[in-house]
């Protein structure tokens, strides 16, 4: 790892083109593919539409300025992004006790878990010692019910849904990058040719274009510890390990404690105004660590610098988006959120039920967590994790006993 002071000079002769557009397409992408999911998540756990916006823009601000200094400073194409499969866990959850306020409180528990499991190494260990098909099973859980919106949004209205579905299926089928971006594009073609937008909407429309934070103010309870320990466990899982391995497969070699610590750090800042986790990226990190952002490896994090410049102005165009989104049946919206978690999905339920001798013990974690049921007011996510690994761990007592009994 260079020493930045010693090579900042050098840096802007470092700059391309190519990774001028790389880092373009990183941040469209990475905001187009996965901001409905955000958007809806925020507003399932009590967020009103200026709080969803704020966290937003928090978000993706706050990912931006990440992306600028981790990969100004380690000089390695580190793309962040937030937490998506975090926000899905916040829809499948839906309204707690203690409102959105409770749901801030339960962003800031997860993003002092993150910082914790950068700066301790046992704690880090721990989450990485969770069985995979337990893990990937309470993200399939958890996924499922948004996976189902896009269906809902034909029966709903076909002549809205299916658009939406079928501009995914038909770009998907020759370019996967572009399947959410399109449906996307289905769905304001929808929204301006299809639906009655009522009398001063657009003058709304026009004010929201001022940027506004608003700060909500925290409340620590049950109900909010119950998300925040699911939600470090995905957003670690599910994001912050892969993007580790992602920059290992293409040849760098990060310590992870230090960038786990500072995407929690980020997380903290955004919490209080609505972003529930940032995180290192993982599907966005194949584009900037790849060979498509530069054909030299020393100079492809010019492309996660660039998306992070492109993350800070799509989160001041935040509450636009929203209010512009807000126009639409919500079903919509979560038909886009659907589609573009539907690669998550299969992949995580491939990987929860592929062990034969943990299927039965990821099958009860999922299927606790896509219950959607709280018990004394914890989300069903915590308590999927939990059946699943007492029953795992039940297995594995039960297997010993039985090699045990077999040797004497």
């Amino acid at each position: 790892m260079r020493h930045p002071a010693a090579t900042s000079p050098a840096m802007f002769k470092e700059f391309s083109v190519q990774a001028l557009f790389m880092g373009l397409l990183t941040a469209f992408v990475g905001s187009a593919s996965s901001f409905a999911v955000v958007l809806h998540g925020l507003q399932a756990v009590g967020a009103t539409d200026v709080q969803a916006a704020s966290g937003l823009m928090a978000l993706s601000i706050s990912m931006g300025i990440c992306a600028i200094v981790l990969s100004a400073v380690t000089r390695l194409p580190v793309s962040i992004a937030w937490s998506t499969p975090g926000a899905a866990l916040l829809a499948s959850t839906g309204a707690i006790e203690g409102g959105f306020n409770a749901a801030v409180g339960a962003f800031l528990i997860c993003a002092a878990l993150i910082i914790a499991a950068g700066l301790f190494k046992p704690l880090g260990r721990a989450v990485a010692a969770i069985p995979a098909p337990l893990a990937n099973a309470m993200l399939a859980g958890v996924l499922i019910g948004l996976c189902f919106a896009p269906v809902k949004a034909i029966g709903f209205n076909p002549l809205f849904g299916l658009p939406i579905v079928v501009a995914w299926i038909v770009v998907g089928a020759f370019k996967r990058l572009w399947a959410v971006p399109a449906a996307l594009a289905a769905f304001v073609l929808v929204l301006a040719f299809g639906v009655d937008i009522p009398d001063g909407a657009l003058s709304s429309l026009e004010q929201s274009l001022v940027p506004t934070a608003e700060f909500v103010r925290p409340v620590f309870n049950l109900a909010g510890l119950s998300i925040a320990l699911p939600l470090f466990i995905v957003t670690m899982a599910s994001q912050n390990i892969p993007g580790i391995a992602v920059l290992k497969v293409n040849h760098y070699d990060p310590k992870p404690g230090p960038l786990f610590a500072v995407t929690g750090v980020f997380s903290l800042l955004s919490a209080p105004f609505g972003g529930h986790a940032v995180n290192l990226a993982a599907i966005t990190a194949a584009m900037c660590a790849g060979q498509d952002a530069h054909a030299d490896p020393k100079r492809r994090y010019w492309a996660s610098l660039i998306a992070g410049v492109g993350y800070i102005i799509l989160g001041l165009l935040a509450g636009a988006v929203t209010a512009f989104v807000a126009l639409a049946p919500s079903i919509l919206i979560e038909a886009v959120a659907g589609l573009a978690l539907v690669g998550a999905f299969s992949s995580s339920a491939m990987s929860a039920f592929q062990a034969p001798d943990s299927r039965e013990a990821a099958a009860i974690t999922f299927l606790v967590t896509a219950s959607g049921v709280s018990f004394g007011g914890i989300s069903g996510a915590f308590w999927g994790l939990i059946a699943g690994g007492l029953m795992l761990a039940l297995s594995r007592l039960v297997k010993i006993w039985k090699d045990r009994a077999q040797s004497r």
